[in-house]
């Protein structure tokens, strides 16, 4: 058998550095005019672009080889001006992404899909930035993000776990906007997220099979669209159990609150046997309060997390919970964007997929 021609064989994907994809950014933010004359300050940049001071300071070692940029006198990088006169042609190939929370203060799983669809996006040849405001998940979010668009000319935005009035912002600006999470039914906003209502539907009917009758949802104050989806799955299923006991406790995010309202819901006249509770670091708070106070897990309460984070894999026991593919996850957030940066429009659609549910040893 003959060997295989060398220049037929397929090309291998890339694993692109993070230094790699830095200078993606930077180069991209200096081609669309984002910053003109100097790079702001090596500071500034870390938090626009998310990396580390060493990070950064290769990727500026970069641009400067390349002739991009020149070290000055004022301590910030000059923009080269050949560079800038061939740059300001062309559309913008910058996705910005809108978070209430710093990277640091994310989900672990958020993290990861950030880190991935920065590295998707930037092997297609888009730059990315994620930019933290948190005064654009208020009521009243218009100043802060005319502010923020103003000073960003992406060509597509995505905002991750909005509220209903930045995602009203965005349909009344008619700017091409991607919703990581779920959209208000109402807002002509296309959208991804898991499908928690399925998945807290299919949770609370696990329960019931397993005897269970007084069950409790657990979710945070000031629900997005994923956790009034989660309510309704869940009433779903205890609705077809006529002597269930079903409740919805909501607490402000804070762990001293959320043990309160399960003290509260345990010296009730149905105290729950179980709990489906959302978020990853919330779930933990329960059952270790439910420990606290003498309960055993899964004997005399069961739990179950509807969020996966790979943590919780490591408690004892195991929790029970749902898990979406993350790869699949970013695969479908990076072509959408992608295609909204190209084309300026994607079809108005909740995108929902389904996780898996993974046993463990609370239930």
């Amino acid at each position: 058998m003959s060997s295989p021609d060398p220049s037929s064989q397929l090309a291998l994907p890339q694993r692109y550095s993070l230094t790699t994809q830095t200078v993606h950014s930077l180069k991209e933010g200096v081609r669309s005019g984002h910053w003109q004359g100097y790079l702001p300050g090596e500071r500034d940049l870390c938090a626009q672009l998310q990396v580390s001071r060493p990070t950064l300071r290769a990727a500026l070692e970069v641009l400067e080889a390349d002739g991009w940029v020149t070290a000055s006198a004022r301590q910030r990088r000059l923009i080269c001006a050949g560079v800038s006169a061939v740059t300001e042609v062309g559309p913008s190939r910058l996705i910005a992404a809108i978070s209430s929370r710093p990277l640091l203060e994310m989900a672990p799983t958020s993290m990861c899909l950030v880190d991935d669809l920065r590295a998707s996006l930037n092997s297609a040849g888009f730059g990315f930035e994620l930019h933290i405001s948190p005064a654009s998940y208020t009521e009243h979010p218009d100043r802060s993000l005319d502010a923020l668009v103003n000073r960003v000319p992406a060509a597509a935005w995505v905002i991750f776990g909005s509220k209903v009035p930045i995602q009203q912002w965005f349909v009344r600006r008619k700017l091409p906007c991607l919703v990581v999470g779920s959209s208000s039914p109402e807002i002509a906003l296309p959208s991804i997220d898991s499908d928690f209502r399925a998945t807290c539907r299919h949770a609370g009917g696990l329960l019931r099979r397993k005897g269970h009758r007084s069950i409790a949802l657990v979710l945070p104050k000031g629900a997005f669209g994923g956790d009034a989806d989660s309510e309704k799955g869940f009433l779903e299923a205890m609705a077809a159990e006529p002597a269930a006991a079903p409740a919805v406790i909501r607490h402000d995010g804070t762990a001293p609150h959320l043990c309160k309202l399960i003290d509260r819901a345990m010296s009730g006249p149905h105290p729950p046997t179980a709990f489906i509770v959302a978020r990853g670091l919330h779930v933990v708070t329960v059952m270790m309060h439910l420990m606290r106070k003498g309960k055993r897990i899964p004997e005399d309460v069961a739990v179950i997390s509807r969020d996966d984070d790979a943590f919780l894999e490591h408690a004892v026991p195991p929790v029970a919970r749902y898990a979406t593919s993350l790869s699949q996850f970013t695969r479908r957030v990076s072509s959408a964007v992608r295609r909204l940066a190209e084309h300026g429009r994607e079809p108005v659609r909740a995108i929902r997929l389904t996780p898996k549910f993974l046993p463990g040893g609370t239930v």
